[in-house]
């Protein structure tokens, strides 16, 4: 409601209709004339020199929870102090050495979270990013259950779907490892493409995937996608799907769901048992700055990580692992946990979306998603328009993702891609630099449009 006021508010004051029904008839800007878009182009200048005197500070570029969200987990704070018994049911002393694969309570709390056996997990410390990290640079030095090291290899490719996570392609890119553009569609990666190359190509090794509310674009694969995927038939024998569940309990909705297919037991059925890594951490149901991380995976491909893992440490963080089981206690706790977080974030994502489909619809020049979980929403400007909306929106005080973050190498072939991160600002502030954003995506518009003419 207080949302719904501060826009009609703003509406008045601003002359626009109050209602989206007003908006439908609303001409597209590419039928308008050299001077309506001029005329446009005076106007909206107008409303950018406004904001500019506003002497904007505001930053959403990274999916970073908010601080309110972040207060939820303080109680962890407290589930544990100098007087608690540290001691696991299996009579682990959380305090001591020892425990590589993790405390089998914190294994039975992120199996549920990630629907897999306890028994195929592995905890680590508190990033998933610095799993995957080394599970290439495991790759690289000593290969995959016995293959070839990937360094001395003439080529090493991955497919990465797109738009993604820049951080997987920062990943890829750090050891010089190929990456190939594969389209994103409403139900994930385009699998055509995707088989086709991994069978042509035996230096494809693996593809990132993020299958629910995936990073920027919040679709999430459908059970097709899931079993396809489980089914490919590689040329090269140490290909590995990428599978970073990171959003896995991230709704917004208590009655609108997405449901993935869980991709392990899909490629035990295929006959493809060690075709998967799976990743998720606590990150963004806890704190991001001291959750914990797990690796879900086969049987083999958990010997042969821990042939590595041994070398490299005695055993991760049982205290936290601990502090979290306390805490969580259950899956069902994890679960009523993430529902307060979604109390907070469905309004910002509503607020987003609210004033894009006020300001934006029926012009012609963006298209946005809608999604149900996850931390972004994906918006597509018309080609060409990326780059200067972003550009436009900082030089006013608003930093958002660098446009072409969401492709490999940084570079959006279309340049109209943006990710919008709703999580961090304060509602009111989020509101205001929507509304810059949706300006700036205006004038663009108008400015592409008039050189085009």
């Amino acid at each position: 409601d207080k949302f719904g006021e501060i826009i009609s508010y703003k509406n008045k004051w601003l002359g626009k209709p109050d209602n989206k029904e007003d908006f439908e008839g609303m001409k597209p800007y590419s039928e308008l004339t050299k001077e309506e878009l001029v005329a446009l182009s005076h106007e909206l200048n107008a409303q950018y020199r406004a904001f500019q005197a506003k002497d904007l500070k505001l930053d959403m570029s990274r999916g970073k929870p908010s601080a309110e969200q972040l207060d939820l987990s303080m109680g962890m704070m407290d589930v544990l102090n100098s007087s608690t018994d540290l001691t696991c049911e299996d009579g682990t002393d959380c305090r001591n050495y020892g425990v590589l694969d993790g405390i089998s309570e914190a294994k039975e709390l992120v199996g549920d979270m990630i629907e897999v056996p306890a028994a195929n997990l592995i905890i680590y410390g508190n990033s998933s990013l610095n799993v995957m990290y080394d599970t290439i640079s495991r790759a690289m030095t000593h290969g995959i259950m016995g293959s070839t090291p990937w360094c001395k290899l003439d080529k090493v490719k991955f497919l990465c779907p797109v738009p993604g996570y820049d951080r997987h392609f920062a990943i890829t890119e750090y050891f010089n490892i190929e990456m190939i553009n594969v389209p994103m569609n409403e139900e994930g990666p385009d699998m055509e493409l995707v088989e086709k190359l991994v069978a042509e190509d035996e230096a494809i090794k693996g593809i990132w995937c993020v299958p629910k509310y995936s990073n920027p674009s919040g679709i999430s694969y459908s059970d097709q996608t899931v079993r396809r995927l489980a089914r490919l038939r590689p040329a090269a024998k140490d290909f590995r799907i990428f599978w970073d569940n990171a959003y896995g309990i991230h709704h917004l909705y208590e009655d609108k769901q997405d449901q993935v297919t869980e991709i392990l037991a899909e490629c035990k059925r295929a006959g493809n048992p060690d075709l998967v890594y799976k990743f998720a951490s606590t990150s963004k149901i806890c704190f991001p700055g001291s959750g914990i991380a797990a690796l879900a995976t086969s049987h083999n491909n958990l010997e042969d990580i821990k042939k590595q893992l041994k070398i490299q440490t005695i055993g991760h963080d049982k205290v936290n692992q601990l502090r979290h089981v306390r805490f969580f206690k259950d899956i069902h706790g994890m679960v009523e946990h993430m529902k307060k977080h979604a109390d907070i974030l469905r309004p910002k994502f509503e607020a987003v979306e609210e004033i894009l489909d006020r300001e934006l619809s029926g012009l012609g020049i963006g298209t946005w998603t809608k999604p149900r979980g996850g931390y972004f929403i994906c918006f597509d400007s018309m080609e060409g328009c990326a780059k200067a909306i972003v550009a436009k929106c900082k030089k006013a005080g608003v930093v958002m993702t660098n446009a072409g973050a969401t492709y490999p190498y940084g570079k959006d072939p279309y340049d109209s891609n943006i990710r919008i991160a709703p999580s961090y600002p304060p509602l009111q502030d989020l509101i205001t630099a929507t509304e810059l954003f949706a300006l700036c995506v205006k004038l663009v518009s108008v400015k592409k449009l008039l050189e085009d003419k």
